[in-house]
């Protein structure tokens, strides 16, 4: 009645459990495959990402990784413009502008009164422009100094209501007891050079007319203006031609300009060529910004970098004698670095390098470019420069060229300092040379306002 099964008969069990080991087989394989395909994936992103994100720096800059990380993710946002504008999406700028609006401490609301500081967006002559009032002040005996302050930002970037400008002028206008006015300039590409510069004038005239600064409690012998970057050539700017404007019955007391930029003829002064991939402010970056505030092509600023604008034989050599750094600066900043040679071209200048070089020759748009008795007539000077910074060699020769002219200039140089560094004195985006400067900044105006 019952049958057992030989050793050679196939048990349907045993067939199960034989089919069930080869398909965990596969499995397990195919399972190792995938980690396998994982781990080469990740490494390969982790490398590709860490070589995009590592620049080398100098030893004297502090934070390395947080620099780097900074600098690769404005590099990014670049990217990403460029990309949509390529697609036909968006303006590269459009795409950055909103990437870098949170950039630094977030910034506050105006209107009404915190802790007794009044903020206010209001217009000086049509100039949309953000007013700081501090708690105390008022009557004949609480005259109160006043700052203009002019963002920078490549004439294309950055606002009043930036986290980091926000804070700054704050601070001023609480530690200083100053009424500071922070201008809301129109940027490129939507307008170019002289739109911004006149924009910053006309609110700088309105705000120096007696009966405004009487309304605002301030004393006229206490103005300054004042700007970083990009504003600094426009408070630079601003304060040549007020210091020459005879209608103009009340002057800027002094000028505080923070890393400034200042021309852009000549891109390869030693700190171009020393700092030229260093962050937050690359050389061809600088050229890209200039070309969009003089409304040219930014495709064009290969151009802009080459030597032949500084050597153009339509620059007569009294005006090149203005930026000539073999001169200027001092022997420590120009180092082992050489003036790069040229081939002198035509003296004809025609079509796009005609308008590159008529607005680089501008003293509206490059203020290092002024006469010597344009210089004299301007106000006492702080000049902040910063060794790790294109810039740097700009700030530099104003400086001696203000001495030259009789002016009283204070120059600080941060020895590891990089550009935009006081735009990172407060979290997240802390650095020590950030905090360093904006005391140094605030303690000179303490002193000399």
């Amino acid at each position: 009645m019952f049958r057992l099964r030989g050793i050679n008969e196939q048990s349907p069990n045993l067939e199960y459990t034989a089919n069930y080991v080869s398909c965990c087989g596969a499995n397990n394989t195919g399972v190792i495959k995938m980690k396998l395909s994982s781990i080469v994936v990740t490494l390969l992103l982790t490398v590709g990402v860490s070589y995009y994100i590592y620049t080398p720096l100098p030893a004297a800059i502090e934070d390395h990784m947080k620099l780097m990380l900074l600098d690769a993710l404005f590099r990014a946002m670049l990217q990403v413009g460029d990309l949509c504008q390529c697609l036909g999406l968006s303006h590269h700028i459009t795409v950055i502008r909103g990437s870098t609006l949170g950039l630094g401490s977030p910034g506050e609301m105006a209107g009404g009164q915190g802790g007794g500081m009044r903020v206010s967006d209001v217009d000086f002559d049509r100039v949309p422009v953000r007013v700081y009032e501090p708690a105390e002040g008022g009557g004949d005996r609480g005259l109160r100094r006043a700052v203009m302050f002019y963002h920078g930002g490549g004439w294309a970037l950055g606002t009043t209501k930036m986290g980091s400008y926000d804070v700054l002028c704050r601070q001023m206008s609480d530690e200083l007891n100053a009424v500071v006015v922070s201008v809301e300039y129109r940027l490129a590409p939507e307008v170019h050079f002289p739109v911004q510069y006149e924009d910053c004038l006309a609110a700088a005239k309105h705000f120096l007319e007696p009966g405004i600064l009487g309304k605002l409690s301030v004393d006229p012998q206490r103005v300054a203006v004042s700007g970083d970057s990009a504003g600094g050539n426009l408070a630079a700017a601003v304060a040549q031609q007020i210091s020459v404007d005879d209608s103009v019955s009340v002057k800027f007391s002094v000028q505080a300009l923070i890393y400034p930029v200042l021309q852009g003829i000549d891109l390869n002064t030693p700190s171009y060529q020393q700092n030229h991939n260093m962050p937050m402010l690359h050389r061809s970056m600088m050229a890209r910004f200039w070309l969009l505030y003089l409304g040219v092509d930014t495709s064009l600023h290969p151009l802009l970098l080459s030597p032949s604008f500084l050597h153009h034989p339509s620059i007569p050599p009294s005006l090149r004698s203005h930026l000539n750094w073999t001169n200027l600066l001092p022997a420590k900043h120009m180092k082992h670095y050489k003036p790069v040679g040229m081939e002198m071209g035509s003296q004809e200048v025609t079509g796009q390098e005609g308008d590159i070089l008529s607005g680089l020759l501008d003293v509206r748009a490059a203020p290092l470019m002024a006469d010597q008795g344009v210089l004299g007539r301007t106000p006492r000077a702080y000049i902040v420069t910063c060794e790790y910074d294109v810039l740097r060699d700009d700030g530099l020769m104003y400086t001696r060229r203000l001495q030259d002219a009789g002016v009283a200039v204070s120059s600080h140089h941060y020895d590891d300092g990089f550009h935009g560094a006081l735009s990172f004195a407060h979290w997240p985006f802390f650095f020590d040379v950030g905090e360093r400067m904006i005391r140094g900044y605030m303690d000179w105006l303490q002193e000399n306002l």
